[in-house]
């Protein structure tokens, strides 16, 4: 035993917090693996309110991997989120701003019921991609993910196995509520527009490769 006793506190004091890593308590998506360095991709909105959202690669690569491109490559810098459900959700990743437009490619989709195992569940806060849909053949719309994507404001069930989730906002849901709390112009477009300023991506020295695409619009 050190006949310090000042020497002998400060020693202790360092292995305790040497053995509380800055990971510990960080959040993680179903399926994935503990200790894994998932992206960060931080949102600012225009009026310079924050969120941040952690991506899962081990859940959907390939919609991971379109993200991280599509918002490295500064196409989703200017965008506004275009449709807003309060109790639900809101929308955004359309350079149209209409609902009607996407990167010039589609995507395959990663969920259960497109033959993909993906157990990441649609509660509040996950990230999912939008697709196209259809009332009388479903399946024919499974493939159609771009860039339009959605945060969920309020678990919602419904979306489960039949849209690609994620990612989830582990920071900043403040923003996400204010954003769905806009007041809309009788339609679910916010009457202010909801434009987001940049993201950045944080891939912790991790190489994400270009997505897997399908032709289309």
């Amino acid at each position: 035993m050190f006949k310090n006793p000042l020497l002998t506190i400060i020693l202790l004091m360092f292995a305790m917090y040497a053995s509380c890593g800055p990971g510990d308590n960080a959040p993680k998506a179903q399926g994935e693996s503990p200790g894994d360095k998932n992206p960060l991709v931080t949102v600012t909105m225009e009026n310079g309110k924050k969120f941040f959202i952690e991506l899962y690669p081990k859940t959907a690569p390939n919609s991971v991997n379109n993200f991280i491109s599509l918002a490295k490559s500064g196409f989703y810098d200017g965008v506004i989120f275009h449709r807003v459900i309060p109790g639900f959700m809101i929308q955004g990743g359309d350079p149209l701003g209409t609902g009607a437009g996407g990167p010039g490619y589609l995507i395959k989709g990663e969920f259960s019921n497109n033959n993909f195992e993906n157990n990441l569940k649609h509660t509040r806060g996950v990230l999912s991609m939008a697709r196209r849909g259809s009332q009388s053949n479903p399946a024919s719309m499974y493939d159609t993910a771009g860039s339009q994507f959605f945060v969920m404001v309020a678990d919602s069930p419904h979306l489960d196995n039949d849209y690609a989730a994620f990612g989830k906002v582990v920071e900043g849901m403040e923003t996400v509520d204010q954003i769905v709390g806009e007041k809309r112009d009788g339609s679910d477009r916010p009457h202010n527009e909801q434009k987001i300023k940049s993201m950045a991506v944080e891939t912790y020295g991790i190489d994400y490769p270009e997505p897997e695409t399908i032709p289309g619009d």
